[in-house]
C-alpha cells in the first residue's frame, strides 16, 4: 500500500520539522513546502503554527496559503490546522485590543484566556464528542497545550442544520473557563494543542488522521 501523502505547509512560522518527524513516524510520506501546486494536490495539508495571529495571517497570505486552504476545502480535500494554525480558521483574532481578520472558515473570534496563569502551558485532558475520527482510542488521554489564546465559543456548533449538514464535531478543554481544543468539521479538522509534542496520544491522533486520508 502506498503511504499518504501530506504536505506540511512552509511558510515561516510553526514548528514544521517537529510536525514533518511525526506524521512521518506515522506512516505518511511527508513534504514541507510552500508550492501552490504541491499543497494543492497533496491528500493532506498540514496547517502549523506558532506566536502571534497577525503574524501568521500575514505567513499565509504571503505563500497564498489562504486561498490554497480555501480552495481545498471547497474541493473537499483534508486540511489539518495545529494551534495558531487552528485558530486562523476562525473570522477573527483579538491580541491586545486589535482585531485581525482570520481565514474565515469558521465563524467566531480568538482572544485572550481568562485565566490566573497566562499562557496554559503543559498537559491536559480533553472532552471529545462521540463519533469523534481524530480521537477514537485516545478519549481519555492528556495532550500538550501552550497558547495565550483560543477561540471559548464555537457559533457553527448552534447555527449548523442537522438535517442539512452534519454539525461539526467540537472537542473542549479547560483553563479558567471552557475553549476549544479541536474541531473535526467535514474536510477541515484542527487542534489546539500540539499533537507532535503530545506522545503516544498525540502520534495515535496523527494516525487517525492520516488513515482517514486513504
Amino acid at each position: 500500500m502506498s503511504q499518504p501523502d501530506v504536505v506540511v505547509l512552509d511558510y515561516g512560522f510553526g514548528n514544521v520539522r517537529s510536525a514533518v518527524r511525526a506524521l512521518e513516524r506515522v506512516g505518511a510520506a511527508v513534504e514541507l513546502t510552500h508550492d501552490p501546486a504541491r499543497a494543492a494536490e497533496a491528500q493532506g495539508l498540514v496547517v502549523p503554527g506558532v506566536g502571534a495571529f497577525a503574524a501568521v495571517m500575514d505567513g499565509l497570505r504571503g505563500v497564498r496559503g489562504d486561498q490554497i486552504i480555501d480552495r481545498r476545502l471547497a474541493g473537499g480535500r483534508p486540511v489539518l490546522g495545529i494551534c495558531v494554525g487552528m485558530q486562523v480558521m476562525f473570522a477573527e483574532g483579538d491580541e491586545h485590543g486589535t482585531l485581525t481578520a482570520g481565514l474565515g472558515e469558521w465563524p467566531g473570534l480568538v482572544d485572550r484566556l481568562e485565566a490566573e496563569v497566562v499562557p496554559h502551558m503543559g498537559w491536559a485532558t480533553v472532552d471529545a464528542p462521540e463519533g469523534s475520527r481524530l480521537f477514537a482510542g485516545i478519549e481519555d488521554q492528556r495532550f500538550y497545550f501552550v497558547h495565550s489564546y483560543a477561540a471559548r465559543s464555537f457559533p457553527l456548533a448552534q447555527t449548523a442544520d442537522p438535517d442539512r449538514f452534519a454539525p461539526p464535531l467540537v472537542t473542549w478543554a479547560d483553563h479558567g473557563g471552557r475553549f476549544v481544543a479541536a474541531v473535526e468539521n467535514g474536510p477541515l479538522s484542527a487542534t489546539q494543542f500540539h499533537p507532535e509534542k503530545s506522545g503516544d496520544a498525540g502520534a495515535e491522533l496523527l494516525r487517525n488522521w492520516v488513515t482517514s486520508l486513504s
